[in-house]
């Protein structure tokens, strides 16, 4: 991927496979997620109307809330298909996050809420996140999202898929070489522990880098409830992920539990 080039698997999973602007809002694991990644990131938000650059945004399910916060939002992303959604929301524009537009310390935020899953060689990341320091300003913020290394086992284990041959062997190469090459159901990805995200964003030059985990550890619980009896999934457990998530905050050996994981650091 160092040729600046989207991978066609990746192209074609977002563009014809799913549709990401369901992703956040349907499944009880996507609000999850959706909710942690806000009030984690509103913690270290400048007030608004600061201007945050959202890379990778997708179709705009987090620049929908950052502009209802009174933020100035502008959204990149490679797929044609995000940024005619997001144009809805904010300005849009197709680009990719190894090589942003954007001139030097042109935004107080930069999120890359996104990119990172899909850079499974070392260079294009370092490159991903290089760029976000060269456009943000001195003393502004980068928030990277990535997705943890042991995702793929918790998953799968809680959709009854683990036990098959095909599945072991399939999540037992992803745990071994942190890559999924995209074959079958997901789309080519790569999976961060979280010691390995918060080093790379220090050696891009960010400072005070803290890891988080998103969902926490109980978020497949909910995706295996859903799976099996839609209408057991009530509120209170809902209810219930969450606050373990928040609960699971202070203890860094639970960050291997969430589904992702984001890490916020200050440009120097």
């Amino acid at each position: 991927m160092s040729n600046l080039e989207l991978p066609p698997e990746v192209e074609r999973f977002y563009s014809e496979t799913i549709d990401e602007s369901e992703r956040l809002s349907i499944a009880a694991d996507g609000r999850l997620e959706l909710i942690r990644t806000q009030e984690l990131l509103r913690r270290y938000l400048p007030p608004a109307p600061a201007k945050i650059l959202d890379v990778g945004g997708g179709p705009g399910a987090h620049a929908r809330w950052l502009v209802a916060d009174g933020y100035e939002v502008d959204l990149v992303d490679p797929i044609a298909r995000h940024v005619e959604q997001a144009s809805r929301i904010c300005r849009s524009s197709v680009g990719d996050a190894r090589h942003l537009n954007a001139a030097d310390h042109t935004y107080d935020v930069v999120l890359l809420l996104g990119p990172l899953y899909h850079l499974p060689d070392p260079a294009d990341r370092r490159q991903a996140l290089a760029e976000a320091h060269r456009v943000v300003s001195p003393g502004g913020l980068v928030a990277a999202a990535a997705i943890n290394h042991y995702a793929s086992l918790f998953e799968h284990a809680a959709l009854a898929h683990l036990h098959t041959e095909r599945m072991q062997a399939s999540i037992s190469e992803i745990l071994r070489t942190a890559v999924y090459d995209g074959n079958r159901g997901f789309t080519l990805a790569y999976f961060h522990r979280a010691e390995e995200l918060a080093d790379e964003l220090r050696r891009s030059g960010l400072a005070g880098v803290t890891v988080f985990g998103i969902e926490g550890p109980a978020w497949a619980l909910l995706k295996a409830v859903e799976q099996r009896d839609p209408v057991a999934l009530d509120d209170a457990l809902f209810k219930s992920s969450l606050t373990a998530a928040r609960l699971a905050e202070p203890y860094p050996e639970l960050l291997a539990a969430s589904s992702h994981l984001l890490a916020i650091g200050m440009a120097h």
